[in-house]
């Protein structure tokens, strides 16, 4: 078996884990021009392997966090260890990064359709406002409790229960029954809804 030409370590551009852990060591006396070393080492890979983790507009500023971090920390490198040492740094600066950017926003008109809220949009849900408000006080007093202390007041079951000075299981059951006829109150025609 023979080698191919200009993969040794020797080859331009390509180090072993010999030349490696030399840089390592210089790196660690506090050479400047080992951290050039190492960047036109192990740049390259990093720089594949940030591609896979990062937009490309953020590849490079996340190389060179990965490079002063190097620098920055290093009496803690160990020289034989140095690509793999790299690679933990790339990933953790590409998930800060990451975590950094602003989420993703949908433009509102993508996300309405194309069309902004007009007038009717609006009505109909003022009076899909007012039928819900109306259907709740149809309801009795018990269960139009637990409801809105569930729905508006944002309280868990056992908190209702607390302050209402009932058992869990007596408001669950009054929220289930509630629910249940308010949306019976609500797919009712217009004619026979409850009015104020």
């Amino acid at each position: 078996m023979t080698a191919e030409p200009g993969a040794g370590p020797g080859a331009p551009g390509r180090r072993g884990p010999d030349d490696l852990a030399a840089l390592g060591v210089r790196l660690r006396a506090g050479d400047e021009s080992a951290l050039a070393g190492c960047q036109a080492a192990l740049g390259p890979a990093l720089r594949r392997f940030l591609r896979r983790l990062l937009p490309d507009e953020a590849v490079d500023d996340a190389l060179q966090a990965v490079l002063m971090e190097l620098w920055r920390c290093r009496e803690r490198v160990d020289p034989d260890r140095l690509d793999a040492w790299t690679r933990t740094v790339a990933r953790r600066r590409a998930v800060d990064l990451l975590r950094a950017r602003p989420p993703a926003c949908l433009p509102l008109a993508e996300w309405t359709g194309g069309r902004a809220a007009s007038r009717d949009d609006v009505a109909d849900r003022i009076a899909g406002e007012q039928d819900v408000r109306l259907a709740l006080a149809a309801l009795p007093l018990v269960q139009r409790e637990a409801i809105a202390l569930a729905y508006y007041g944002g309280f868990s079951q056992r908190e209702i229960a607390a302050r209402l000075g009932a058992p869990v299981g007596t408001v669950k059951a009054r929220t289930a029954r509630g629910l249940r006829r308010l949306g019976l109150l609500l797919d009712a025609p217009p004619a026979r809804r409850p009015r104020s």
